[in-house]
């Protein structure tokens, strides 16, 4: 007895996914996955599901939310404290490539499906998990969510305003992190078992993956033993490479060394500050950061910000104006690069949704294989392959 084939599309079409995971990093892990054509069953309790569906907003009852983490996924309502439904668990976790769950640490022991059972019940499973700390060291049963392992990893402490609070970064990096790296790991051990013929074990916490993401922060106070502090949006090491005002609004610029910084003074008519003995290498500028953002802006805010993107981006210097999500949701790059889908459930629910990056590669259509399941869509279809 086998799953049903995928009729998906991608380098992992032939991979099956049980999915145990709720709310953000464990479902981003697995929709990852899923883009790259995974079949990926998500088992959900039943009448409720996944608490991320009462999330707003709403759209015909349904929460948009929700579906845009898990498109192109089957729902599976089981409750698996009735043996039944632990049983059917059992079948197609016998049959599936992937497990993957993101609950506290103990969780699964208790469902009596501990790493030892699994390993000698399933030896070519791929068990993932996903947990705020991981499933060793002292802090392992502690909750986390997002903005707890931004605090407790030293993001939130270099994110601000130099004279503001430490600021949460405004997307669920935590969790968008941990998904990242977990899906890494899960098709670098799918590899590993094409090789070995043995499944693997994979253990991500959201707080490493945390401390991965600032490897440059912890790297300069090994060295120097300064604790990087909040710099605002300017880049701590090279300057200017920061936003700067303009007199209709904001925009930002990237130089790069000594050459992109004189294309720049050229560029914006500023030749002047090229002579400063205060600007004359990537040091000093660096060390006169404030006098040098305080001339150039004095150039900026007496021209709009569009003149200043046209004359810089000419130079071939990277720039930018700083865009609303409004601003960029129309965008033809991004539609030509098939970031974008629209997608629709019925009538009542329509939205657009982000799809990973793997579009541009050639995966996914559109198609309603991409849309989010209703809790239990799929039970049917899935316990018929059992009988």
């Amino acid at each position: 007895m086998s799953l049903s084939p995928s009729v998906r599309k991608g380098p992992l079409q032939d991979l099956v996914v049980v999915d145990l995971t709720r709310y953000l990093a464990g479902p981003y892990c697995s929709l990852l996955l899923a883009d790259l054509g995974a079949r990926v069953i998500k088992i959900e309790t039943p009448q409720r599901g996944d608490d991320s569906r009462h999330v707003p907003p709403l759209q015909g009852g349904q929460s948009t939310y929700f579906m845009s983490i898990n498109r192109g996924k089957e729902s599976l309502a089981l409750n698996l404290k009735d043996e039944p439904d632990r049983e059917l668990l059992h079948k197609l976790l016998s049959e599936a490539d992937i497990l993957v769950e993101n609950f506290r640490p103990g969780v699964m022991d208790k469902l009596g499906l501990t790493e030892e059972h699994i390993r000698s019940t399933y030896p070519e499973l791929i068990y993932a998990s996903i947990s705020g700390f991981g499933q060793t060291g002292p802090w392992r049963d502690l909750p986390a969510y997002d903005l707890v392992v931004q605090a407790l990893s030293g993001m939130m402490s270099i994110n601000g305003q130099a004279d503001g609070p430490p600021t949460r970064v405004g997307t669920s990096i935590g969790d968008l992190g941990a998904g990242l790296y977990a899906a890494l790991a899960i098709v670098s051990a799918v590899h590993e078992r094409a090789r070995t013929g043995e499944g693997s074990r994979v253990d991500i916490s959201m707080l490493d993956c945390q401390v991965a993401l600032l490897e440059s922060h912890y790297m300069r106070y090994s060295v120097t033993g300064e604790i990087p502090d909040r710099v605002g949006s300017r880049h701590p090491l090279i300057t200017p490479f920061d936003t700067f005002e303009a007199a209709d609004g904001h925009f930002v610029i990237c130089t790069v060394g000594d050459a992109m910084f004189q294309q720049l003074m050229r560029a914006i008519e500023r030749e002047d500050l090229l002579q400063d003995p205060r600007f004359q290498s990537p040091q000093l500028r660096l060390q006169h950061e404030p006098e040098l953002k305080s001339e150039l802006e004095k150039q900026f805010r007496g021209r709009a910000r569009a003149h200043w993107l046209e004359l810089i981006g000419e130079a071939g210097i990277p720039c930018s104006p700083i865009n609303t999500v409004a601003d960029m949701i129309d965008n033809p790059q991004l539609e030509q690069r098939n970031i974008f889908v629209d997608l629709s459930s019925g009538a009542e629910v329509e939205y657009k949704a982000v799809r990973t990056p793997f579009a541009a590669m050639g995966y996914g259509s559109g198609s309603p294989q991409d849309w989010a399941p209703m809790l239990d869509e799929h039970g049917p279809k899935i316990r018929s392959e059992f009988e």
